[in-house]
Order: structure tokens, then C-alpha cells, then sequence
């Protein structure tokens, strides 16, 4: 029996893909982000050990709301939910048998860890980039860019949908340079179906205060809508949809 250890689940609307979704929250990311909205769910010690059966039981409790909008089904995020390959792609699997629609959120760091067979079960892949800068990435992040855009390239070979999400915040992600770029990448990439920017938020905040860890970001601003638009509307420059 497949076990996993989990944060915890909510529902939500428009935000973690199509339709409405039961959110699966994993604990463990190898990640450290300076803006990271989930502080609480870095280390996996922290999760509650689960079984897929018991996941799936929670999730039948909730298919009348998921199936009542377009496209609506489960996604798996966390945390990293490629620090527990054998578990997520379990819970993808039984998704998808179900009838439920996919989606798997994920920076792409630990794309390596992907099977081929979890990505067939896999009907999105909501792919976080946080910078398209070398530099301004692993400032970020903590850890290399280079994995993340390799695993775009192949959910482009494998004919995976994408949705790129990218977080605008002044100072560290705004720079026209490294936008640009990324809109050129993404551009050449046929199943990236849309980019989602994202503006910077101080949600995470709280957890980090919590959790005894001062909030890095704290003295950045959040971006403007102007902001926010023009770098979206690069994207759009370039023939990819941007929201």
C-alpha cells in the first residue's frame, strides 16, 4: 500500500487550474524560496503519514463540486510533490481513473523524478518558474534553473499540457531582460497553454513569523497592476497567453 506524507487539502476555484479543485497539499520541498507561501510544508517530518486509499476517500467526498464546473478535478502541490514520486503518481493514477481531471504543481527542480507513466497521468502540469536569471533564480530559490527548464522540455516532447506560472516581484523578477527571455522560451514550447504572473503576496508571512523565521521579503512592495500588466503583456507579444 502507497503511503505519502501530507500537509493538508482545501478546495479551491480558478487558482490552482481549470474548474474547482481539491488541493492536495504534500510536505518536503528541496526548495527554499524567499517568498515561498507555504513555509510549513518544506519538511516532510512535518506531514501527517497517509495512505492513496485514504486520499482517495476524501476526495470521492467532494466530486459533486469538482465535476460540476469545466474541467475541474485535483491537483497535487505542496511543498515538492516530486519528493514523493511513487505517492503522487499513485494518487494521479487513481485520479484519473476515476474520471477526475489532473494537474500536477510543481517547480520542476526534481522533474527527473517524474516517470514517464506518472506524466500520462498527469492532464496539466502547473510549472513554477521563478526566474528565467541564473543568478536571480538561485538567489531565490536556493537551487540551479537549469532542471526546471529541461523538465519543460520534455513535457513539451511528451505532449504534456502546461500552465507556466511566474511570480512578478519588484526588484527580483521585473527585469525587462530576464522577462523577455522567458517569453521566448515559453513561446517555443507547444504545449504551454498559458502563463500565469502572478503578483508577489506577503501570505506566507505569518507562517514564517510561526515558525520563529523572519519573512525575507518583507520590505519588498507588492507590484503595482501596471506592473503587472506590462510584464504579462510581453508574454502576449510573443503569442502566448498571459493572465
Amino acid at each position: 500500500m502507497t503511503r505519502g506524507r501530507i500537509h493538508s487539502w482545501d478546495l479551491s476555484t480558478g487558482v490552482d487550474g481549470p474548474g474547482t479543485r481539491f488541493v492536495l497539499f504534500v510536505s518536503g520541498c528541496p526548495l527554499r524560496c524567499l517568498y515561498c507561501a507555504n513555509p510549513d510544508t518544506w519538511h516532510m517530518r512535518d506531514g501527517r503519514e497517509t495512505t492513496v486509499d485514504e486520499v482517495m476517500a476524501e476526495i470521492e467526498k467532494y466530486r459533486p463540486f469538482l465535476t460540476t464546473t469545466a474541467g475541474g478535478g485535483v491537483t497535487i502541490t505542496g511543498g515538492e510533490p516530486l519528493l514523493q514520486p511513487a505517492f503522487t503518481g499513485e494518487v494521479l493514477r487513481r485520479c484519473q481513473e476515476a474520471g477526475l481531471h489532473t494537474a500536477l504543481d510543481t517547480s520542476g527542480f526534481l522533474g527527473a523524478r517524474a516517470t514517464d507513466e506518472l506524466l500520462a497521468h498527469t492532464d496539466l502540469v502547473l510549472l513554477d518558474i521563478k526566474s528565467f536569471d541564473i543568478g536571480t533564480y538561485r538567489k531565490l530559490t536556493g537551487a540551479r534553473l537549469a532542471p526546471t527548464l529541461g523538465f519543460a522540455t520534455r513535457l513539451d516532447r511528451l505532449g504534456v499540457p502546461v500552465w507556466v506560472r511566474y511570480v512578478l516581484v519588484p526588484g527580483w523578477t521585473d527585469d525587462p531582460q530576464a522577462v523577455d527571455g522567458l517569453a521566448e522560451f515559453v513561446a517555443g514550447l507547444g504545449t504551454v497553454r498559458r502563463v500565469e504572473v502572478l503578483p508577489f503576496h506577503k501570505l506566507g508571512a505569518p507562517k514564517y513569523e510561526a515558525l520563529g523565521i523572519p519573512f525575507p521579503l518583507r520590505d519588498t512592495p507588492v507590484p503595482d497592476p501596471a506592473l503587472t500588466e506590462s510584464v504579462r503583456e510581453r508574454f502576449r507579444k510573443r503569442g502566448v497567453p498571459a493572465y
